[in-house]
């Protein structure tokens, strides 16, 4: 059931599922943050305007619009944070900060890494390469096609460097299974 709801003076699309009886509120993964937090800071450094709020479409095709917090410009690059909702799952994560450092590359790529909270991988079978940050393939994909986006909007030809960071990652990871 989708209802809707007045937050900040802004009508926001709440959905909830019904699981073993229970209505539960549907929240939105780490993954979509560090999405929203790059196509803002991405947005800011192409178009040179603050940008309070940012929007995506989920691979689930909800559309998804979160503020933007703790902004930082610099001359080529911005920094800014999406706060996590982890709706009514019990996730360790909910109410944390996941931050987008994005500046622009001049050779035209796109590389994504994780700094400060973001977990490396330690094994062989797991969905990146041993050594590279724990962003996974959904994540790092929804990232791409959002700057690819802003890139021909902008008609910019040059790169980005994308790093996801989560400051209270490492206190956090330590409470959990997989520290």
């Amino acid at each position: 059931d989708k209802v809707f709801v007045l937050c900040l003076g802004v009508f926001a699309l709440v959905e909830y599922v019904h699981k073993d009886g229970k209505t539960l509120r549907l929240g939105f993964t780490t993954g979509s943050c560090a999405a929203l937090a790059a196509k803002a800071a991405a947005s800011m450094l192409l178009s040179g305007a603050i940008s309070h709020e940012s929007t995506i479409l989920t691979p689930l095709g909800i559309t998804l619009t979160v503020p933007i917090e703790d902004i930082s410009i610099e001359t080529n690059a911005v920094r800014c944070a999406v706060r996590k909702d982890a709706g009514d799952d019990p996730d360790i994560t909910d109410g944390i900060l996941v931050y987008a450092n994005v500046s622009k590359t001049a050779d035209g790529q796109m590389a994504i890494d994780g700094g400060k909270g973001v977990g490396r991988v330690t094994k062989k079978g797991l969905d990146q390469p041993v050594g590279s940050a724990s962003i996974n393939h959904v994540p790092r994909r929804m990232i791409e096609k959002e700057l690819e986006n802003l890139r021909k909007e902008y008609g910019y030809e040059g790169g980005f460097s994308v790093l996801i960071e989560i400051p209270l990652g490492e206190s956090l990871a330590a409470k959990t299974v997989n520290p």
